[in-house]
């Protein structure tokens, strides 16, 4: 059980690694968010300020490094790299999910890593929905907390990936009820997050019920893992992989139906692939945006680099912010935003008040 883990594990870092699992049709839907440039933006660059609080803990930027691995002796250095760049930046990470470390005691080290690099950061530990139907409780969730010190808690779903899998768990009868039963006896803030098919308004308000503290809505247009299961298969043969490659709900549909839906903290992830990505997420009220596959692509080369590519990713967010005329990140949920394409024929279908975006700042 826990070699096969493990396997799995290092089959995901290497097809994750390359392009050719990303969405292939479908986009993240942040092409459809325009934030209004401002001329006269009446604001000095320099001052900036996009530094916020996310349950309880400061971060000097916006942004967290979603959760990727752990488990294999290559996901050890991956976490470390991360793990330092977020350290010196004063941002958060969450680890892949550590199942394998409680399979197995001897992988702790490729989780527990991250807390060894970054004392300080803000880090999310992780653990699988639909284990908590087949035998995992409490027990495991405090473990998982406990193997990296962690300030948070992911309990992540992953419906597709089980459902593609030829070794899926396709049982998530009872997932909420367990979710609502763990997040109530825990200390640790529970985030629930989805894997790249995004979260739904009727999902979204089910999780707050349930007392979870933050959303990760996980949205469609980064990697699939449908697409990886496809890829998994040594003859390509897993046409469910296929099939369903680019099912499910554009990140930045999720956010806003999630967004609307709920009065929680909202992390905005799948598909955000740069700094103005990140501005328009935060127009949308998402509290963080979390990114993953460009930094597991820089991760492997080390910590200056991954640590160069988030200082990017920070400058292009300032810029943006510049341009709209924000001083500071709660300015952008004022700024007029317009929202257009599929993204907005999506959420009028569904009826979300898109108006009201394009509408502050008005006189």
């Amino acid at each position: 059980m826990a070699n096969e883990t493990g396997k799995r594990k290092e089959d995901h870092i290497r097809i994750c690694l390359g392009n050719k699992a990303q969405a292939k049709n479908a986009t993240a839907g942040f092409e459809d968010i325009q934030l209004v440039h401002r001329a006269l933006p009446e604001v000095n660059k320099a001052k900036i300020n996009i530094s916020t609080t996310f349950l309880g803990k400061k971060f000097q930027a916006p942004i967290i490094v979603g959760a990727m691995t752990g488990g294999t002796k290559q996901a050890t250095q991956i976490n470390a790299s991360i793990a330092q760049a977020v350290e010196k930046l004063g941002l958060g990470m969450g680890v892949g999910s550590q199942r394998a470390a409680i399979e197995d005691r001897k992988l702790e080290e490729t989780y527990a890593v991250a807390r060894k690099m970054a004392p300080n950061a803000f880090l999310i530990a992780n653990i699988g929905g639909v284990q908590l139907v087949h035998g995992y409780g409490l027990k495991e969730v405090r473990k998982v907390v406990e193997m990296i010190d962690a300030d948070a808690v992911a309990v992540h779903l992953n419906a597709l990936q089980e459902a593609v899998q030829p070794e899926g768990q396709t049982n998530f009868k009872g997932v909420l009820a367990k979710i609502c039963e763990i997040a109530g006896a825990i200390d640790t803030p529970m985030i629930v997050k989805e894997t790249g098919a995004g979260i739904s308004a009727e999902d979204a308000k089910a999780l707050e019920d349930a007392g979870v503290k933050a959303i990760d809505v996980g949205g469609v247009g980064g990697t699939s893992f449908a697409a990886v299961e496809y890829y998994r298969s040594s003859t390509n043969q897993n046409l469910s992989g296929e099939a369903f490659w680019d099912w499910g709900i554009p990140t930045a549909i999720s956010l806003i139906e999630t967004a609307q839906t709920v009065k929680l903290p909202v992390i905005a992830s799948g598909g955000v692939r740069s700094g103005t990505d990140v501005a328009k997420a935060l127009s949308l009220n998402a509290s963080l945006a979390s990114i993953s596959q460009p930094i597991l692509q820089v991760a492997v080369k080390g910590a200056k680099e991954t640590e160069n590519k988030l200082s990017s990713l920070i400058e292009e967010l300032r810029n943006a912010l510049f341009l709209v005329g924000a001083e500071k990140l709660s300015d952008l949920s004022k700024t007029p935003v317009v929202i257009t394409g599929k993204t907005g024929e999506w959420l009028q279908a569904r009826g979300f008040n898109l108006q009201k975006y394009a509408k502050r700042g008005a006189h």
